[in-house]
């Protein structure tokens, strides 16, 4: 660092981060729900502001802190593609038939008092088979908030289901990136980080399963029978309902286990939807068509077709719509309007600007230091496993707070804290369980990271209604802190055997 630039204190560190917290607490009490569609990004750009501020007085330039800041969005542009590219598949696999033959055959199978728990259990399989909690939430647990809509049971709770399942899979898959991340910046091998992630990850779990078979069992049901053939009725009467319209889902997970990458992966899916729509969904394209006026369409292309092509080229509309605005439907039941009346690559701009203000604000607190100095202090007085432990995963969940980035959450702490699990006498597993603990599990929790965001924005669940019912993501952490405090699984550096010459 330059001589001219000055270390920042933690008073220095504190203010943007103090001020953030009062604004997103003074945006949830002010607007509610609506906090996340505007008030939370200018909570966060005026703590960003401030950290500018304070990276000025203490002698960093501008142009400096600006870079920062575009390299920091730049590392979100990933997650903006991938958002994007989910919404165009919630909206074309609505108009193809794939989510609404998921709900019609889940309301089939799925009991009402084991429904949370079986939530649960079907999205870790899925997470831990294609190593991806987003698309994950993206496909199965859309369909299960639609079947929770059918049978009247807590929303919340079923997001909480799904958000736990969907990150205890993706946290035990080798195919997780996530997974491979924390291993490779503690040092450690991939399978060894797995294997030794089952201490607390298994009963983590486990615990989470009883407490969702409890809810189930304790939840007010209503007469669902009528409720549920109802809308089976209603989805069979809009929709071509058949296994072939789920060929679009096996396709998606086949390139994920296969490895291919996030962004391509989901935008074939879209774009499978919405051939599957134009080929299996003709009927009710042809009602969207009928029920739209002409105004949208060129004059010039109205005159010179004939009716059959005009009607072509309608129905390639609708589908082409759903791709960036979504679909919406008027059926009997104001529920499943609700429901099915979304996606779209438009409905993941609010998400994308609120990830982009945070993202913002985290890399200028990384550029001007003040992150280091946070960090720096809280490792003071650190002597014991379960402290370093302890203080590894606050610090991921603290870095989650104000980079809002599970991956920074990840990178930084690890760097920061690795030579000190050494100094300690401490193997490397227990960092990289740690990161894992810490930082992977508590993203989804936080509503303006881009975890938070994400599964927000997929499941249409604030991250506060459901925080209390993600009882996987608050367990585990509190466990892994529990064991390191008892000296449960905690792995120490065997010291190098000393050679003592016998003395004659």
């Amino acid at each position: 660092m330059s001589s001219s630039i000055k270390q920042p204190s933690l008073v220095d560190a504190l203010i943007p981060i103090f001020t953030l917290i009062v604004l997103m607490f003074s945006a949830v009490m002010l607007f509610g729900a609506d906090s996340s569609y505007g008030p939370n990004q200018i909570a966060l750009l005026i703590g960003m502001f401030l950290a500018v501020i304070i990276g000025l007085k203490n002698g960093h330039k501008w142009q400096d802190i600006e870079e920062g800041m575009v390299k920091g969005i730049s590392m979100s542009l990933g997650a903006c593609l991938i958002l994007l590219s989910v919404g165009a598949l919630i909206g074309t696999w609505m108009l193809a038939g794939t989510v609404p033959t998921l709900i019609y055959y889940g309301l089939s199978l799925l009991s009402p008092s084991l429904f949370y728990a079986a939530s649960c259990l079907i999205c870790a399989v899925v997470a831990v088979s294609i190593g991806s909690s987003w698309t994950t939430a993206a496909t199965i647990g859309v369909a299960l908030i639609g079947v929770a809509t059918g049978m009247e049971l807590s929303l919340p709770i079923t997001a909480g289901a799904i958000v736990s399942g969907a990150y205890f899979g993706d946290k035990l898959s080798p195919l997780s990136e996530t997974t491979n991340l924390a291993p490779a910046i503690a040092g450690t091998d991939l399978f060894e980080h797995i294997k030794y992630m089952l201490w607390t990850t298994v009963p983590s779990f486990i615990i989470s399963l009883i407490l969702f078979v409890m809810l189930g069992f304790n939840a007010e049901l209503v007469d669902s029978a009528q409720r549920i053939q109802s809308m089976q009725a209603l989805l069979n009467q809009e929709f071509t309902i058949g296994w072939f319209t789920l060929i679009p889902l096996f396709v998606l997970l086949g390139l994920a286990v296969n490895k291919m990458p996030a962004f391509p992966t989901v935008f074939i899916g879209a774009i499978l939807g919405a051939v599957w729509a134009l080929i299996f969904q003709q009927d009710l394209i042809a009602e969207m068509v009928l029920a739209q006026s002409d105004s949208s369409t060129n004059q010039f292309i109205i005159n010179t077709l004939s009716v059959g092509q005009f009607d072509a080229i309608k129905s390639v509309m609708v589908a082409w719509t759903a791709l960036f605005s979504g679909v919406s439907f008027n059926t009997p039941d104001e529920n499943l309007n609700s429901l099915l009346s979304r996606g779209g690559m438009a409905s993941m701009l609010n998400t994308i600007w609120l990830i982009i203000c945070a993202m913002s604000f985290g890399a200028v607190l990384e550029r001007v230091g003040l992150l280091k100095a946070i960090v720096a202090t809280c490792l003071k007085g650190a002597t014991s496993a379960g402290d370093m432990v302890t203080r590894t995963i606050l610090t991921c969940l603290g870095t989650n707070l104000v980079t809002a980035d599970q991956y920074i959450a990840i990178v930084m702490p690890g760097r920061m804290y690795k030579r000190e699990f050494e100094k300690r006498g401490l193997h490397q597993l227990n960092l990289s369980r740690s990161l894992e603990d810490g930082g992977t599990i508590t993203s989804p929790l936080i509503p303006w990271n881009t975890c938070g965001a994400y599964m927000h924005g997929v499941l249409g669940v604030h991250p506060f209604a459901y925080i209390f019912y993600a009882f996987f993501n608050l367990i585990n952490p509190v466990l892994a802190i529990i064991y390191a405090y008892l000296g449960i699984k905690i792995l120490r550096l065997t010291p190098p055997k000393v050679e003592v010459k016998a003395q004659r």
